[in-house]
């Protein structure tokens, strides 16, 4: 196990001077732009662009957003009408991250234990609670990682789908904080990056990020992935999640359940990390889980760039959903679970709740 200090891991979010700071990922790498939010409507807007996003940090960010609404409320009857009004507010931003609406429900018990104090303590109280959310994500990728990195041997080359390190939680990250735990292990000698189209959260963050950790990596195109697995220069698949239901089915980035599929061709492990926040056991499988659909123009302009012929359509899924059965492990905050995931997952609760 290699110690790493909490208080020196990098976050996209800061609450500085009664407000929220966010790192605007849209910019990066070009870039590196912090946004300041005052106003739950500020952090809402940054949620739905994702200059700021992963499921654990949306959560997190959502959290500082309940708390800004109340800031500044009055009296009781205002405070309450801000929360609510804030709460529906960033709920519609994203709707398959289940990581967002787990951090507002807790949110909303929270701030009720506080009911009928001064509107200035509950504020106060919450806005402990969103910071306290902050820290106990960081701890729990930490875990994560070095739960994670015992599934790795030495020298492995791994391949990764869209960003899942510090920029995508609160710092260190989901899949590519059990990267790093590994690399500093000796487990990891080199990382593919996937580009994932259409917004290249590979190329432009994943890249960004393993640059900064000193980490080998290369950029690849996503449709090389199937060559890499042919040619035998990947050992590992290792990918986050935004929400995985009660069986083990898992959302993520479009374009992972494809990538399992070629994994499983191949004979390579597919491991999937999030924490157990972003399990979804109201959900029996993935059928449920709500897919997003983004903008055309995301397909059809790159960066302001029109690429194709005007007033061609395009379909634009921002999530996939990869089968239990095409994954080996679920490294989460609790442990690396394993098949069948209905029972380990269970399990899992049952021994933090």
């Amino acid at each position: 196990m290699v110690s790493v200090n909490p208080d020196e891991i990098f976050s996209p979010l800061r609450w500085r001077d009664g407000a929220l700071d966010l790192l605007e990922q849209t910019l990066l790498p070009r870039q590196e732009i912090w946004l300041r939010c005052e106003r739950p409507e500020q952090v809402a807007d940054a949620i739905y662009r994702l200059a700021i996003r992963g499921a654990p940090a949306i959560g997190v960010a959502a959290a500082y957003g309940l708390a800004l609404g109340v800031a500044t409320a009055r009296n009781e009857r205002e405070s309450e009408e801000r929360f609510a009004s804030a709460f529906e507010l960033l709920a519609a931003t994203r709707p398959t991250a289940v990581n967002l609406r787990w951090a507002l429900d807790r949110g909303r018990t929270r701030f009720a234990t506080s009911a009928g104090r001064p509107a200035a303590e509950r504020a106060a109280d919450l806005l402990a609670w969103a910071e306290k959310l902050h820290r106990d994500d960081i701890a729990a990728n930490l875990r994560m990682g070095e739960f994670g990195a015992t599934l790795f041997g030495p020298g492995d080359r791994v391949l990764t789908h869209c960003n899942t390190g510090s920029l995508a939680t609160a710092g260190y990250g989901t899949a590519l904080g059990v990267i790093q735990s590994a690399w500093r292990q000796g487990r990891v000698a080199k990382v593919w990056v996937d580009e994932t189209r259409p917004l290249l959260q590979g190329a432009r963050l994943t890249a960004w990020e393993l640059k900064q950790l000193g980490i080998p990596h290369t950029l690849a195109t996503d449709s090389s992935a199937a060559t890499l697995l042919s040619l035998g220069l990947v050992e590992r698949v290792i990918v986050g999640a935004d929400r995985i239901a009660a069986n083990g089915d898992a959302a993520n980035k479009i374009g992972t359940y494809p990538l399992a599929v070629l994994a499983a061709r191949h004979g390579v492990p597919f491991y999937v990390a999030a924490p157990l926040s972003t399990i979804d056991r109201t959900l029996p499988d993935g059928t449920g889980i709500p897919i997003e659909q983004r903008s055309g123009t995301e397909v059809t302009e790159v960066f302001g760039t029109r690429i194709a012929p005007d007033d061609t359509e395009a379909i634009n899924f921002a999530f996939d959903v990869t089968p239990a059965e095409l994954i080996r492990a679920i490294v989460t905050d609790a442990g690396v679970l394993e098949a069948p995931y209905g029972p380990s997952i269970s399990k899992a609760f049952a021994g933090v709740e």
